[in-house]
């Protein structure tokens, strides 16, 4: 964290947790999400400036529900309790709380009353409801502040004790308002200062760095895309030329990506950057493969062992530096949260590495954070708008097994499908476009010969922090031309389908 002022925000395992992080963020509060578990004496020691209680799939009076304990609310810090939260402020202070015969979600009309919480907003509105249980009697000492024609307490409190409960989701954008709501609790209630800011971020960023880095060498994974980039480059700032960087060609990049990268950074930008020609290392260990959290794993226990290898022959390197993103610790398994996917550079990394320890700067932004900072930084645009890539590459691009053939049949899908969105000046619309090489073949006909080929499926999604995204609205003209290119153009493809899921229910990626 870059400053004191921190609202923490407890999982309990809800499905909209990230996005109260990155509501109170967006606000210029740092916030960060803490396990449902954190001790007293922990929470104690940080001393938030609020707390927020989450979303959960739980019951609060069941035997295996995510509880804490009652002193928390007796720390006389501000705390807003979100559905399941709520429930279980209202459990805790000997409230009611059960179950309905229905489950209420979606969309609702809520009537709000005069309070600070909902200061400045109309006396009306929607909220968006996802609960089954509901608080059917308030605690002593604590008054309803909203209710709608289901949901007698939507919203409760005890003003004295500035702790406030919501059935509804504020974080979420259905809420009429919602955001205005938070910011009310942050600002009003719990008289936050707002003073998180990149230029903060970067300052205490280097100085953790040169903290932990000492006098020790370091050496860094660079991916060529942001989130490697801006790492970099943080540390650059922090070590100076005790940083190397290391470009791993593990045969699974996308076409001309190294050569592409090697002259960005190693020409362009100065760094001191090494390419390391590992496809047959890499290739051999994912042979006959097709899991995905399997590939990750292999993929990030290699990154390892080549980064040993590198830091044998250039000398003993102390620390490792990895271009870990927040999401990328979301997905991989946080507190209650299910573990989406194992990403390479978290759940994929070896227990064992000859290191004395990882430097992870970004481990705590959202991605968008990372190209703000990356813009403090200096860094070209070239660099920050760089279409995403996962450090797995092309391997979690293929479905099922990986081979050269197929590599080689995905990249030049992949650039047609690049080149089309930038010549249809698409590119600054679209968040993230890449092609995906299913494991179905299908028949078609081409030349008048029978065939029976692969599918290969486009995906291009529209978000603002990869923590959800909808599928882009590519026009149809452009989408057709790139069909035709890539069915005429790519050997093995005679079918090309376009994804049109969001996220949730799916990922970006589809491994």
């Amino acid at each position: 964290m870059n400053n004191n002022e921190i609202v923490l925000v407890l999982d309990f395992g809800g499905q909209y947790n990230q996005l109260i992080v990155r509501r109170i963020r967006d606000l210029g509060v740092y916030s960060e999400l803490f396990p449902y578990s954190t001790p007293i004496d922990t929470i104690k020691k940080i001393n938030p400036t609020a707390i927020i209680f989450t979303g959960g799939p739980n019951s609060v009076f069941d035997n295996e529900s995510l509880t804490i304990p009652k002193e928390i609310l007796t720390l006389g810090i501000p705390i807003l309790g979100i559905c399941y939260g709520a429930q279980l402020i209202a459990f805790l202070e000997n409230g009611i709380v059960k179950t309905a015969e229905t489950r209420e979600y979606g969309g609702k009309n809520i009537i709000y009353s005069n309070s600070l919480i909902f200061d400045s907003l109309p006396n009306t509105g929607i909220c968006w409801m996802s609960h089954t249980d509901y608080v059917d009697q308030i605690p002593n000492g604590y008054k309803i502040l909203a209710s709608t024609d289901s949901c007698k307490v939507a919203a409760f409190a005890n003003i004295e004790k500035r702790i406030y409960g919501l059935q509804f989701h504020p974080e979420v954008v259905h809420t009429e308002n919602g955001n205005k709501i938070l910011e009310n609790f942050v600002f009003k209630i719990a008289k936050a200062k707002g003073n998180w800011k990149m230029k903060n971020f970067i300052d205490s960023s280097i100085d953790k760095i040169r903290t932990i880095a000492g006098t020790g060498s370091v050496l860094c994974g660079m991916s060529g895309g942001v989130d490697s980039a801006v790492a970099a480059t943080l540390v650059h700032k922090a070590v100076g030329d005790r940083l190397t960087c290391v470009l791993v060609d593990h045969g699974l990049m996308r076409k001309n990506e190294c050569s592409e990268i090697m002259s960005v950074f190693k020409e362009g930008l100065g760094m001191n950057l090494i390419l390391i020609d590992a496809k047959d290392q890499f290739l051999s260990k994912l042979k006959g493969v097709v899991d995905p959290d399997t590939k990750r794993k292999i993929i990030g226990a290699e990154f390892v062992r080549v980064f040993e290898d590198v830091s044998k022959s250039i000398g003993a390197v102390d620390f490792l530096v990895q271009g870990t993103i927040y999401p990328d610790v979301v997905e991989s398994g946080f507190g209650q949260s299910a573990p989406i996917k194992l990403h390479h550079n978290v759940g994929g990394l070896p227990a064992i590495i000859n290191f004395k320890g990882l430097i992870e700067p970004l481990r705590d932004l959202f991605k968008d954070e990372v190209r703000k900072v990356g813009v403090e930084l200096g860094l070209p645009n070239s660099v920050l708008m760089r279409q995403p890539f996962p450090g797995p590459g092309f391997a979690i691009r293929i479905i099922g097994d990986i081979t050269e053939s197929k590599l080689s049949v995905l990249r030049e899908a992949d650039a047609i499908l690049r080149e089309e969105i930038q010549l249809a000046n698409l590119q600054s619309e679209i968040w993230q476009y890449f092609a995906v090489l299913t494991n179905v073949r299908s028949v078609g006909v081409m030349g008048d010969m029978r065939t029976y080929d692969h599918m290969l499926a486009l995906r291009a999604v529209t978000s603002f922090d990869a923590m959800s995204a909808d599928w882009a609205k590519i026009p149809w003209p452009v989408l057709e031309k790139i069909s035709n290119r890539i069915v005429n153009e790519c050997k093995n493809i005679n079918r090309v389908v376009y994804d049109i899921t969001s996220k949730p229910p799916a990922t970006i990626e589809w491994e």
